[in-house]
């Protein structure tokens, strides 16, 4: 008798990612197999994210399309669009399941007791019963791990719906997290990224501190690098920075949400520092960590962010040169303040913004790479091949490449820093 099968299509953030492996290990463990999401399946697990609404159209033409593509497949959906909007989703054409996130870890036992296809089941819930900690980690995808170490988030940001998708701040204890970690350390990963919604709060539930974790993280035999995901500012302390700059395994590359380098904006925004305790942040990096990759999350076109406004962004951001810039137009999103406020900017408007800081991303990280050149540095290759190329990262996420050699994939490897191209990939002559 043929194997069941089963696909998996996750979209939006790495704890997406995460619990969409532990959920395939499941089924796995169960008796499926795992296919590549454009193969054809007996069942399709949609892991959907609702951060805009781009994200959640993207979400629906996904059901549509596999829909088309096999009509007899079984399709369920979870995630932040099955938490928001789960009735919306029922009416799609093809659906069988939807799972609010505080269901997510039991949607293999859901999906094996369906007989077969038909209405659309809702296991849904109120925001407020978003208490279960679904935990999760990837595992046989990548080089790198993502291990969730926190879900939630009591911050209730202006323009964010996550709050409503993702329920109140919570966390696994250290001791699980360490357990889960030494996991991919037998399954002979290298490099784990930390992540959750609000990572740098972890411990609310528990009692413990986010520092403590990366303590006990640190001593796990077989990890030989750790990053953190993201991390808010005002919760980016001297203690967690100092540290980070003394671990050797610990890297040094922060990803931090900005979001707006005007003051005025910030405040609209719901945000918890001002633009001097950004700045001050990565000031500190630096001073510990002067070679530091830094990431920045910004949105432009929020309600009232007027030219002015934008300008002061713009600046602020070509002062303190981050590596890095994950820039997003603001998207309405329903249910939350900024819905209705005074100011909207226009999409034409909003548009020409997001390019202006793009060309200034491309030119901060061509900078940034360009610095590293004749240098040498070590550099952790993944199995991805383009080109008969290999493609890895130094420890401040620098990508390199290198004539492919399958046995150092996995592997850290000791390399001299070339040459940049047109994409700011930086070509490595591996040293031993």
């Amino acid at each position: 008798m043929q194997q069941r099968r089963v696909s998996f299509h996750t979209l939006g953030c790495k704890l997406n990612f995460s619990e969409s492996s532990t959920l395939a290990r499941e089924f796995e463990e169960g008796g499926f197999v795992r296919v590549a999401p454009e193969a054809e399946a007996d069942i399709c697990v949609i892991n959907s994210c609702s951060v805009t609404e781009h994200a959640d159209k993207k979400c629906r033409n996904l059901i549509r399309k596999l829909h088309r593509r096999n009509p007899n497949a079984i399709i369920a959906v979870t995630g932040c669009y099955a938490q928001l909007k789960p009735q919306e989703i029922a009416q799609i054409e093809g659906v069988d399941i939807v799972l609010s996130n505080n269901d997510k870890g039991d949607l293999y036992k859901r999906v094996v007791e369906l007989s077969g296809k038909g209405r659309a089941q809702v296991y849904s819930c109120d925001t407020d019963s978003l208490t279960r900690f679904f935990a999760a980690f990837s595992s046989g995808d990548r080089t790198r791990a993502f291990l969730k170490v926190q879900d939630g988030c009591d911050y209730c940001c202006a323009y964010c719906t996550i709050h409503y998708a993702r329920g109140s701040s919570r966390n696994l204890p250290i001791a699980d997290a360490v357990a889960e970690a030494r996991q991919i350390a037998a399954a002979g990963q290298k490099e784990i990224v930390i992540t959750g919604v609000n990572t740098g709060d972890f411990g609310r539930t528990t009692g413990e501190r986010f520092i403590d974790l990366l303590r006990a993280l640190n001593e796990v035999d077989g990890i030989e690098r750790y990053r953190i995901s993201s991390i808010e500012p005002n919760l980016l302390t001297d203690e967690i920075i100092e540290f980070c700059a003394s671990s050797p395994k610990f890297q040094h590359h922060f990803h931090i949400p900005l979001q707006s380098g005007s003051d005025r904006i910030l405040g609209l925004m719901r945000r918890r520092y001002t633009t001097a305790r950004f700045a001050d942040r990565i000031e500190t990096v630096w001073r510990w960590m002067p070679d530091a990759f830094i990431g920045i999350d910004v949105i432009v076109g929020f309600p009232g962010e007027t030219e002015e406004h934008f300008r002061e962004t713009y600046d602020f951001l070509e002062r303190i040169a981050p590596a890095f810039l994950h820039i997003f137009p603001f998207s309405e999103r329903p249910g939350t303040p900024a819905v209705t406020m005074p100011g909207k900017v226009q999409a034409s408007v909003a548009t020409r913004r997001v390019e202006e800081l793009e060309a200034l991303c491309r030119r901060l990280h061509g900078q940034f790479c360009a610095q590293a050149v004749g240098s040498e540095d070590r550099v952790l290759f993944e199995s991805t091949m383009r080109g008969g190329m290999m493609f890895g990262f130094t420890g401040n996420y620098r990508r390199v490449k290198a004539p492919y050699d399958r046995s150092r994939i996995n592997t850290i490897c000791r390399v001299r820093l070339g040459e940049m191209d047109e994409m700011h990939d930086l070509a490595g002559e591996i040293l031993e």
